[in-house]
């Protein structure tokens, strides 16, 4: 059952990857599920190859937790082909419920990663205003536009990658700000090769790397390490607020218009400003979704611990 529930936090994970301004981070840490998945990924280094050639290719998979990695990326993969259509005509038509939905998530797996905090000191309650004022300040960034060269590429894949392990932050949306989500979406329609391996190589020299960092600074100062990232979780809550006003679009890779600066309101002020209704009882249903879907996250952890 344990590769069961595996497979299945792999498609919680991904379903989450889909959503700009949702992280796949988060779903990992809720589940349980992220200092194995920071080990497992800290472990494929260059000394693979000396336990290689002593233990042959089986003890460099089992030293990797080759099972473990291949179970859960089959279901982020399997989750974001199954449900990305899904999600994103929920965005389209119902996007009030859906960011309810994942703003009830994100609060309640904020008290979660609270409670595993062991000591509250001074400087835990910094390392939270550290969080909060580093993903805010992203999410109210302005995109730039970087020029899609081969050395761009690799950087726009190493850093995107890196947001999309941390809690909180989206790797879509580091790419959005980055100005290189069109030319990536572009690249992987025409099967644009070059580019796509370019990508490839930044997302692993980053993912290897910003591992190993993560890895270390949860294992000496685990709980300064939680609650930055629980801070970067509240953060870019002003990202997943339900209630918004577009200020500008953007055309996407399809050619169609969707939003790019967008500010938050009320629910009152939205149905001022925009003559829609705010839909209350759907946000409110929705909201409390995502505190069950957290909680169903938990029992899984549970049950795998």
């Amino acid at each position: 059952m344990s590769k069961v529930f595996t497979f299945l936090k792999g498609m919680a994970m991904g379903a989450a990857d889909v959503v700009p301004g949702v992280s796949g981070g988060t779903v990992a840490f809720v589940t349980g599920i992220y200092d194995t998945l920071l080990e497992s990924i800290r472990r494929i280094n260059p000394s693979l190859i000396t336990i290689i050639k002593q233990q042959g290719i089986k003890g460099a998979f089992n030293h990797i937790n080759g099972k473990f990695l291949i179970l859960l990326f089959s279901g982020i993969l399997t989750s974001i082909f199954t449900f990305a259509q899904l999600i994103t005509w929920m965005l389209e038509t119902h996007p009030i419920p859906l960011w309810s939905f994942f703003f009830g998530l994100i609060i309640v797996s904020v008290i979660h990663m609270f409670k595993q905090v062991e000591q509250w000191q001074i400087t835990r309650f910094i390392s939270v205003a550290a969080g909060i004022f580093f993903a805010y300040g992203i999410t109210v960034l302005h995109p730039v536009s970087m020029e899609p060269t081969q050395l761009n590429m690799m950087l726009a894949g190493s850093i995107a990658i890196c947001a999309m392990i941390l809690p909180g932050i989206s790797g879509s949306f580091i790419l959005l700000l980055l100005g290189m989500y069109g030319p990536i979406l572009t690249a992987a329609k025409s099967f644009d090769i070059v580019t796509l391996a370019l990508f490839a190589s930044g997302c692993l020299i980053g993912l290897l790397s910003f591992s190993h960092l993560l890895s270390w600074l949860l294992r000496r100062y685990r709980d300064i390490t939680l609650t930055f990232l629980t801070g970067l979780m509240i953060g870019t809550l002003n990202k997943i607020w339900p209630w918004k006003e577009v200020l500008t679009w953007r055309t996407n890779s399809s050619g169609a218009q969707v939003p790019l600066l967008e500010q938050n309101l009320s629910p009152f002020a939205f149905e001022q400003v925009t003559g829609n209704s705010p839909l209350m009882a759907a946000a409110l249903t929705s909201a409390l979704l995502g505190f069950a879907a957290v909680w169903a996250l938990e029992r899984f952890a549970d049950k795998t611990a």
